[in-house]
């Protein structure tokens, strides 16, 4: 069954799995339940690196519902056709959907063969047993570090195991108006790539009535601006063993003072609704928008508007950018058919070689060589997203990580919303986070 839904909120459903994942999990799953199947993943011929078996048919689940389940449904019918004895059928959910649906399908034995999640979706996951470790496809595919940038290879494991072969990267980068630059005598061709430059371009918007950086208190794409600066004032979001939430650090009071002080000194709004940072800046009211790669693909189709796209500029002293990756898993199977374990892991293969047509969608491809190709950087504007790819930041690997970074996402809400100043706003999300680390530790072991 081809189930494709209509996308409700891209921005918002993109985090979902992350911010809901883990507490959906459990819901659907009741807690530590494990679901049947054999404990390993796939292993020796099993492992990718061809399919000679019988004919058979995947499903492969994934939320997948913008644009990007269009480019993925045209390589799948490549690949179908390119295969005559492998099947592919993608069933699209909205993420939450997904993950409210996934636990309870593998334990009755009606999950997919293969699926799509982002990082912080996969801790979760593996510690419920709702997929297996697939470290024997990265081997057999002879995929290890090197290929990848640290973050994106390391985000697929799980307590020293592999669940996740990456697909992608997806980050925030700088959107300007090049219009609005114009008007306000900046050079539509020399974005800010600092602090100082930053300000100096918001004053001179300021003189010409611009409220040129409009600050969003939601998830998207405040949260993610507040992460970024975060990792850029030196600050991070937990402690080494994820034991203890530390956004409420000096650096991550200063980049939430900092992202405050643009709505106190007029160079934003107050109360910026959900998505209208990002419409402004198509409607030339905002010149300067922290925004992610997934609109990467409208805005350079855009004819009225001229929208410039860049790297994040360094307000603090380090490079520092949110990111995420889709990678794909291998859920568990109650019949653990070698056939369709072999064309799953075959299917992963063919994909993750044809990164560069599945940049197309708005995504860097997380192989190095790949993000490298005339292939990916003739595709117009996504370069600067490749070219901040060693100083993109994932979550932890931690089981229900997601549950406790709602709690950072409710100070930046409250703070930028002027209901609550930084330091509190940060502190009481900081204890409420970690006693949800505490208890996950517990739930998940």
């Amino acid at each position: 069954m081809n189930e494709f839904t209509v996308p409700l909120s891209r921005r918002g459903f993109l985090g979902a799995a992350g911010t809901l994942g883990g507490a959906l999990a459990l819901a659907a799953c009741g807690g530590q339940s494990k679901p049947p199947g054999a404990a390993g993943g796939p292993t020796g011929a099993a492992a990718g690196g061809s399919y000679t078996g019988p004919k058979v048919t995947l499903s492969f689940w994934n939320g997948w519902t913008g644009a990007d389940g269009d480019y993925a449904k045209k390589m799948i019918n490549e690949f179908n056709a390119a295969t005559p004895n492998v099947k592919v059928n993608m069933n699209v959910f909205q993420w939450a959907d997904l993950f409210q649906k996934m636990p309870a399908a593998v334990t009755s034995g009606n999950g997919p063969d293969i699926a799509a999640m982002h990082i912080d979706d996969i801790p979760t996951q593996a510690a419920q047993r709702v997929i297996v470790p697939i470290d024997a496809v990265a081997n057999n595919l002879q995929l290890n570090q090197s290929n990848f940038a640290p973050a994106v290879w390391q985000g697929g494991m799980y307590n020293g195991k592999r669940y996740g072969i990456p697909v992608d990267v997806h980050c925030l980068g700088l959107f300007y108006n090049k219009d609005l630059f114009e008007k306000a005598g900046l050079d539509p061709e020399k974005p800010p790539t600092n602090k100082d430059e930053y300000m100096n371009a918001l004053d001179k918007l300021k003189s010409k009535g611009i409220a040129g950086s409009w600050v969003s208190p939601f998830q998207f794409t405040g949260g993610l601006m507040y992460q970024s600066l975060l990792w850029q004032f030196g600050g991070d979001l937990f402690n080494s063993d994820v034991t203890k939430a530390t956004w409420d650090s000096d650096a991550g009071i200063s980049a939430l003072t900092w992202m405050t002080d643009l709505v106190k000194h007029g160079y934003s709004p107050k109360n910026v609704g959900q998505d209208a940072d990002y419409v402004a800046l198509k409607n030339s009211k905002n010149a300067l928008n922290w925004q992610g790669i997934w609109q990467v693909n409208e805005v350079t189709k855009l004819t009225n508007t001229h929208i410039g796209l860049a790297a994040l500029p360094k307000i603090g002293e380090k490079g520092g950018v949110w990111g995420n990756s889709h990678q794909f898993v291998l859920p568990r199977t109650q019949g653990n058919d070698a056939n369709k374990v072999s064309a799953a892991a075959y299917f992963v293969s063919w994909f993750t070689k044809h990164e560069a047509d599945w940049a197309k969608s708005g995504k860097v491809p997380a192989e190095n060589k790949l993000a490298a190709s005339t292939d990916f950087t003739s595709i117009p504007g996504l370069k600067p997203f490749a070219d901040e790819v060693p100083d993109v930041h994932f979550p932890p690997a931690v089981a229900g990580v997601g549950d406790a970074m709602t709690a950072m996402y409710d100070a930046v809400n409250a703070a930028v919303l002027g209901k609550s100043d930084p330091a509190a706003a940060l502190h009481s999300a900081a204890n409420k986070a970690s006693q949800i680390l505490a208890q996950n530790k517990k739930k998940y072991g």
